[in-house]
């Protein structure tokens, strides 16, 4: 699939590309970044920004393995973050995502995953977004928790940072959290009698 832009209220969805290292690079610096996302090497150095632009980036486009957006503020085109829609199994993908030190708490990630999760919803018949986070990462789930995610629960040994199994949390978002029709009908668990 071509990379595909999306905007909202205030921001332009776009794959990072080669032009984009440079602030990638400095985003990765983050002491908070590296300490929960797995999949950033400590130190994070310029090649790895290099491999993410220039090879994760298209060739998760290319192959429709991993869809990912730079959330970029319009004017001037300002990272603010990061996020990818991973695809996990048939209809299920696994969204992921991450703000820049300068642009935390602006509500710029949750705007961007609801118009992710649409998008995955309406072009990809996803009918299931899932949110995992290790343990601890509240800033993660205070956004999961904002974009209508349902927690469902902890995973044990379920993440694997930088060599430690670590717990996580899990949650999930369907095209019906979103007002949205599924591509096939959800028939929920009754609650125990």
């Amino acid at each position: 699939m071509e990379p595909v832009t999306l905007t909202t209220g205030r921001l332009l969805l776009r794959a990072p590309g080669p032009q984009d290292t440079e602030a990638v690079l400095a985003a990765a610096q983050d002491p908070d970044l590296q300490r929960w996302i797995s999949q950033f090497p400590s130190p994070y150095l310029r090649e790895h920004a290099e491999s993410f632009t220039e090879h994760v980036v298209p060739d998760g486009w290319t192959n429709n393995s991993m869809f990912t957006f730079g959330l970029f503020l319009p004017e001037g085109e300002e990272l603010a973050g990061m996020l990818a829609l991973t695809m996990r199994a048939l209809g299920v993908a696994e969204i992921g995502f991450w703000a820049t030190k300068e642009h935390r708490g602006r509500g710029y990630v949750t705007e961007a995953t609801l118009a992710v999760a649409r998008w995955s919803f309406t072009h990809l018949s996803i009918y299931r977004v899932e949110w995992r986070a290790e343990v601890g990462n509240r800033p993660s789930r205070a956004v999961a928790e904002r974009a209508g995610f349902t927690i469902e629960g902890t995973l044990r040994a379920a993440t694997n940072n930088k060599g430690v199994r670590r717990d996580c949390w899990v949650g999930s978002l369907l095209p019906s959290d979103l007002g949205l029709p599924s591509t096939a009908p959800y028939l929920p668990a009754r609650p125990p009698a």
